[in-house]
């Protein structure tokens, strides 16, 4: 098991196209993959989990992935969760 402390960077954090995309990039792994904020656990798998979340920024949330590729999906997730998703979206 690996975990990390994100930032949310996103302003308008994960709304409903952010959520979904990253839910499709969790799901590139085979990993159980887990966002906790305060004492509650979501499924990134999930989108309707991740939008139960009600993720806002600055939130911070730990990002725990356990399982094959668990250090990969890591760093790929968090290396996502930390760009600012509304302008990239924009660029798309």
């Amino acid at each position: 098991m690996v975990k990390r402390r994100i930032q949310i960077c996103n302003q308008s954090g994960l709304h409903l196209r952010p959520a979904g995309q990253l839910c499709q990039k969790a799901m590139e792994y085979p990993c159980r993959i887990t966002m906790v904020i305060g004492n509650k656990s979501y499924n990134l798998k999930s989108m309707l989990s991740v939008l139960s979340a009600q993720v806002n920024a600055p939130k911070e949330i730990e990002l725990i992935c356990e399982g094959e590729g668990e250090e990969k999906a890591l760093e790929e997730l968090a290396g996502f969760l930390s760009e600012d998703l509304d302008e990239k979206l924009k660029k798309e």
